[in-house]
């Protein structure tokens, strides 16, 4: 399986334009640039796909080890927070916190919480990044 985003960029850094598209067309010249990404401009950046990303993938793959540990969960919540810091190499994306909020009525937490330690570790998105992945968990059962 494989998928494809694409940019263009039109200009120098910080006067310049881009757009993002999905090869789903979900984002189809979607904007972004200097101010949305370093900025609070109008538009999108590439970090904040990364954490909807990370988001999405970790849900998906909590839901799963959820099911293997036979629990069907109600709802699950997951917000990522990737942090770009400035380092000696760079921007560089070096971290991503994951804030989950779970409701699995009648399961044992225990069995909640390490379905959750699976999906954190083994994500396809939590594999590809190489930066510290952490988690704050809050279950209902």
């Amino acid at each position: 399986m494989k998928r494809t985003g694409s940019a263009v960029w039109n200009g120098g850094l910080k006067d310049g334009k881009g757009k993002l598209s999905t090869q789903s067309g979900t984002l189809k010249d979607t904007a972004y640039g200097f101010s949305s990404r370093f900025e609070s401009g109008a538009g999108t950046n590439p970090e904040e796909l990364i954490a909807a990303a990370h988001a999405g993938c970790f849900a998906m793959a909590f839901s799963a080890q959820l099911g293997g540990a036979n629990i069907t969960p109600a709802s699950i919540e997951a917000t990522a927070e990737v942090s770009l810091d400035k380092l000696d190499a760079g921007w560089t994306i070096t971290a991503s916190h994951l804030r989950v909020k779970a409701k699995a009525p009648g399961a044992d937490r225990a069995a909640v919480e390490k379905a959750a330690e699976g999906a954190k570790a083994n994500c396809p998105v939590s594999r590809l990044l190489n930066a510290k992945v952490t988690m704050d968990l809050a279950v209902e059962t």
